[in-house]
């Protein structure tokens, strides 16, 4: 067969051969993702974004705390201010 006629055949039949294409990447994928070495990958990208996830945590909580302690300072300021203006 000439290379015309193999690229005819094909053309003729391209929905086939999509199908067959789609058959061999969910073979291929599947093996890929039960290899050992994407397992591992995922498992160290799961362990990363749970520390990420817990320092975010533990520094939006410092963040609140200092924030509460300085609306707690501005009150206790406010009230030396009229306890001070009052006794006057």
């Amino acid at each position: 067969m000439k290379r015309e006629d193999i690229i005819n055949t094909c053309v003729e039949h391209k929905h086939a051969l999509i199908f067959a294409a789609g058959i061999a990447t969910a073979i291929v994928g599947k093996k890929i993702l039960e290899s050992k070495v994407v397992k591992d990958a995922a498992t160290q990208g799961m362990a990363t974004v749970m520390s990420a996830k817990k320092d975010a945590e533990e520094c939006f909580q410092d963040m609140r705390e200092n924030a509460e302690d300085i609306v707690v300072d501005a009150h206790e300021e406010d009230k030396k201010e009229i306890y001070v203006e009052a006794k006057d």
